[in-house]
C-alpha cells in the first residue's frame, strides 16, 4: 500500500490508505493575514509560535508553512521587498526555526518561489513535505530536481500551463503527467501526494462528485496520496463548517488521505463576546456580576475564548472510527473526554474520591 513518509526531527507521519487521515495545519501562512504580514515584517513571530502550538493541540499531524508575506513598508523604503524572490528565500527559514522550536511536528514546506523552497529544505529537520509542483513545465523543471536532491515527498497541483480545468478528466491527466516526469527524476509514486484540485461547490454544482471520482481514480491508477485545500469545497456559503463536515468524511471514503486545512476554531474575541453581553442586558437577562468571558460563551453556547479542535476535526475523528483507523476508538474517546472540573480532578464515577464503598 502507498506510504507517504513525512518526518521531524523526532516524530514521524505517515499518509496512506489505510492509516488516520493526516491533517495538515494551515495556519501559518500570511497570505490574507495582514496582521501577521505586519508582525512578521517586525521580525515579531508569536503569532506563528502561538499558531503552531495551537494547531497541533487541535490535532494536526502536519504543519504548513508558507512565506508569502507582504511587506508594505519596506517595500516603500526598499524596491527588492516588491520582488517574492528576495523576501521569500530569507523568511522561510526563520518561519521554520520557529515552528520547529515551539513543536515536533513534521513540516510541510509551502512557497511559489524555489528560492524559498530550497532554503526551507536547507533549515529543516526531519524529512519535510514540499509543497508544491505543479504540470508547468518550467515548475517541473525547477522542483523535481530539489525533490530528487533532498529526498522528500511533494504535494502535485492537478494545473499546467493552461490553467486549471474545470474537466476532471484533465486534471487526472495532469496528475499522471507529473507522477511520469517525477519518475523520470527517479522519484516514487509514494513521494507525490496529489491535489486533485477542490472546486467550490457554490459555483460548481458537481464540484463534489468531481473530486470523489477523481481521488478514486488517482488511487487505483496511479497509487498515489492525496490531498486538498479543504475549505475550497465551501467558498462563498453560509454555515461552511456544515458543507466542510460532510465533504472530509465524504472524501475519506473516496480515498482521499489528507487535507491542509484549519485545524482550530478561532476563539471569539473581546468585541464579539462585549456586543453579546449587550444584547443579553438590552433583552433584560440578567447576568452574575462574577461570570467570566469562558462561562459566558460555553453558557450560550457561543464557542470559547480559546483555542480549541475545530468541528471538522470531530468529523474527521468519527471518520477514522468508522474506517477502522482508530482501533478500539481510542483516539475518538480520548478527543471526547470531558474535562474534569475545577476541584474535580482524580476523582471517579460521579465525583466521589477514593474507591469502593467499604461494607
Amino acid at each position: 500500500m502507498t506510504r507517504t513518509v513525512i518526518e521531524s526531527k523526532t516524530k514521524t507521519a505517515v499518509i496512506g490508505f489505510d492509516e488516520p487521515f493526516c491533517v495538515i495545519g494551515e495556519r501559518i501562512n500570511p497570505t490574507g493575514r495582514k496582521i501577521l504580514s505586519q508582525e512578521l515584517e517586525q521580525g515579531d513571530f508569536s503569532r506563528v509560535e502561538a499558531d503552531a502550538i495551537a494547531q497541533v493541540a487541535a490535532g494536526a499531524t502536519v504543519l504548513d508553512v508558507n512565506s508569502g508575506a507582504v511587506f508594505s513598508n519596506k517595500m516603500a523604503e526598499d524596491p527588492r521587498y516588491a520582488d517574492n524572490n528576495f523576501v521569500e528565500p530569507m523568511l522561510m527559514p526563520e518561519l521554520i526555526k520557529v515552528v520547529q522550536n515551539a513543536v515536533d511536528a513534521p513540516i510541510c514546506i509551502d512557497s511559489s518561489v524555489p528560492g524559498a523552497l530550497e532554503a526551507g529544505l536547507e533549515t529543516c529537520e526531519g524529512r519535510p513535505l514540499l509543497n508544491s509542483v505543479t504540470g508547468e513545465e518550467e515548475r517541473l523543471e525547477l522542483v523535481l530536481p530539489l525533490v530528487k536532491k533532498y529526498n522528500v515527498p511533494v504535494v502535485a497541483i492537478s494545473n499546467d500551463d493552461t490553467g486549471i480545468s474545470e474537466d476532471p478528466d484533465v486534471r487526472f491527466a495532469v496528475a499522471k503527467k507529473i507522477v511520469e516526469r517525477a519518475a523520470d527524476f527517479g522519484i516514487p509514486a509514494h513521494d507525490i501526494v496529489v491535489d486533485p484540485l477542490v472546486m467550490p461547490i457554490g459555483a460548481m454544482a458537481t464540484a463534489g462528485h468531481q473530486v470523489f471520482t477523481l481521488v478514486r481514480r488517482l488511487r487505483e491508477e496511479l497509487g498515489v496520496n492525496t490531498t486538498c485545500g479543504a475549505s475550497n469545497i465551501s467558498f462563498g456559503l453560509p454555515n461552511r463548517h456544515g458543507i466542510n463536515n460532510a465533504f472530509l468524511p465524504m472524501a475519506m471514503g473516496a480515498g482521499m488521505t489528507s487535507a491542509i486545512m484549519n485545524p482550530v476554531a478561532v476563539p471569539l474575541n473581546a468585541a464579539k463576546i462585549a456586543e453579546k453581553r449587550a444584547e443579553m442586558a438590552a433583552a433584560g437577562i440578567i447576568l452574575p456580576e462574577e461570570m467570566d468571558d469562558e462561562t459566558f460563551v460555553t453558557l450560550f453556547n457561543l464557542g470559547s475564548t480559546k483555542p480549541r479542535p475545530g468541528k471538522e476535526m470531530e468529523a474527521i475523528r468519527a471518520a477514522n472510527f468508522l474506517f477502522d483507523r482508530d482501533p478500539h476508538g481510542s483516539a475518538w474517546i480520548e478527543f471526547n473526554k470531558v474535562a474534569p472540573k475545577a476541584g474535580q480532578e482524580g476523582r471517579g464515577r460521579a465525583g466521589r474520591t477514593g474507591g469502593r464503598r467499604r461494607r
